[in-house]
């Protein structure tokens, strides 16, 4: 009894005070859920987020605080993202939390050592371990009776989150989530309660199931390059000059147009994704918002296994670190025999901080003039990836200044492809992953579309350029043709004017 009364004020004090900032705070664009039911589940979602800290203290109030705390920065977060690539926090954010140490420079956050940041973690610590000698502990008496309580409560709070994966209570979670719906979610649930019960539904999913493909049998083309471009659109929408790569593309490609990617901003593996496996987002479950979280590259149909059956040799190309969205080993399992990274750089020219894309594009040219056989490459480009930030470029401070300079590089390696192309029977597609972030490009823009093209070398008769819009993922099987695996227009593809 005495546990309760001091426990119950201080998770009572801490529930009322979590809701208040979800409900004021900005969490969701939806209505904030007021049903019995939804209430309890967000409550639910506070009182064991208030366990958790409470573990770690046995000091109800300095538990409830933590909570409190936990929601007050969830939600501070997520408006922030929202802010920048019009999305909220969802669980697979936090699989992404240990490359920011590793790659501090590709986030816009400040690093741990800035005052901005260590200055209020200092403070928290010293403000904990404070109020860790003030307040008592509510630990049962005796040796053994808090030996057991320490065991006890985290051992309870484990094994519900085991019986949270399997039946009854996974489909009871199932029900209630049947499938992703992020705002209405947490407007209905709360933001602890969405993130947790997404993580259940994630955990819970079975290997999503492969699209049927026609599997190859011959190569069709004997050279297929697809290349992915960072953070790439046409300029002009932008409000930059014109590009010239634009003017080739309309002139000199089979096919182009605006291209329809999962995502503004950031998340390049849900572009690089769907290309890859032609996948639409509604066959990933709760995978859809990291897809290497859903399947790890293990998909029997991507384009490197179906190009590979096919007797092509399968290279993949990306200027940056093997670790980086664990890409050395996503792309090993989706078929790729031969990884080109950063190591194989070392001398190349640099714009910025990364490589050059035009440096890029030579090396994917040695790589088609030095094949053995049928070859399928594909690249990912690095020059142009954000944050643009001051003293990135000199003389070049300006964000949307320093995206355009790097563009430009962009259309000269493509133009340098195009013209090196000239003569094989080869693809060539290239696709920008999604907008670039920046000041004047905010969420909305363009319905989160790209510019893609699709260019044809060796034809007999070149077919006249015509424009075709395209999701991410009808491009993906679109391209299943190049590599002898399946022909014809995909569902997604919508005819536009040029």
């Amino acid at each position: 009894m005495a546990f309760l009364s001091g426990f119950l004020p201080a998770l009572g004090a801490a529930l009322a005070v979590s809701a208040a900032i979800e409900r004021f705070g900005g969490a969701a664009r939806a209505p904030f859920g007021a049903r019995p039911t939804d209430l309890g589940l967000r409550l639910g979602a506070y009182t064991l987020l208030t366990l958790f800290w409470f573990v770690f203290s046995w000091r109800p109030w300095l538990a409830g605080l933590s909570t409190v705390l936990t929601v007050a920065a969830l939600v501070l977060v997520s408006r922030m993202k929202r802010h920048v690539i019009g999305e909220p926090l969802v669980f697979s954010d936090f699989a992404l939390l240990p490359q920011v140490p590793r790659h501090p420079q590709l986030y816009y956050i400040p690093p741990v050592t800035s005052p901005i940041i260590a200055g209020p973690v200092l403070a928290g610590f010293l403000a904990v371990a404070a109020w860790y000698v003030l307040e008592p502990s509510l630990l049962p008496r005796g040796t053994g009776a808090a030996v057991a309580a320490i065991l006890a409560l985290p051992a309870a709070l484990v094994a519900l989150v085991l019986a949270a994966q399997r039946p009854p209570l996974a489909g009871l979670v199932a029900r209630r989530f049947p499938r992703p719906d992020l705002e209405r979610d947490i407007g209905r649930l709360g933001l602890p309660a969405t993130l947790m019960a997404y993580w259940l539904r994630r955990r819970g999913e079975g290997p999503a199931r492969a699209p049927a493909i026609a599997r190859a049998t011959a190569a069709a083309d004997p050279v297929v390059v697809v290349i992915q471009l960072e953070s790439f659109v046409d300029p002009e929408r932008l409000g930059g000059a014109p590009l010239p790569l634009m003017t080739l593309i309309q002139d000199r490609a089979t096919e182009y147009g605006r291209l329809r990617v999962p995502a503004h901003g950031a998340y390049t593996m849900r572009s690089e994704h769907a290309v890859l496996t032609g996948r639409d987002v509604d066959s990933l479950g709760f995978g859809v918002y990291d897809p290497y979280l859903a399947a790890g590259g293990d998909e029997p149909t991507s384009l490197a296994r179906l190009a590979a059956e096919a007797g092509y040799e399968t290279v993949f190309v990306h200027p940056f670190h093997r670790d980086f969205f664990q890409r050395a080993q996503v792309m090993q399992r989706f078929g790729f025999e031969r990884l080109v990274m950063e190591e194989a750089f070392g001398d190349a020219p640099r714009i910025g901080p990364y490589v050059s894309d035009v440096a890029l594009g030579r090396r994917i040219l040695d790589e088609v003039r030095n094949r053995r056989g049928p070859l399928f490459l594909f690249s990912v480009t690095m020059e142009n990836h954000g944050p643009w930030k001051p003293g990135r470029l000199p003389g070049i401070d300006d964000p949307l200044a320093q995206y355009l300079h790097h563009v430009a590089g962009t259309g000269r390696m493509v133009e340098e492809l195009v013209a090196g192309l000239e003569g094989e029977r080869a693809t060539l597609c290239v696709f920008g992953d999604h907008a670039p972030s920046l000041p004047t490009c905010r969420p909305g823009f363009g319905e989160t579309a790209t510019d893609y093209a699709l260019f044809r070398f060796g034809a007999a008769e070149r077919e006249p350029p015509r424009r075709i819009d395209l999701t991410a993922d009808a491009l993906g099987r679109r391209l299943r043709a190049t590599v002898g695996a399946e022909a014809g227009v995909p569902a997604g593809a919508s005819p536009a004017q040029a």
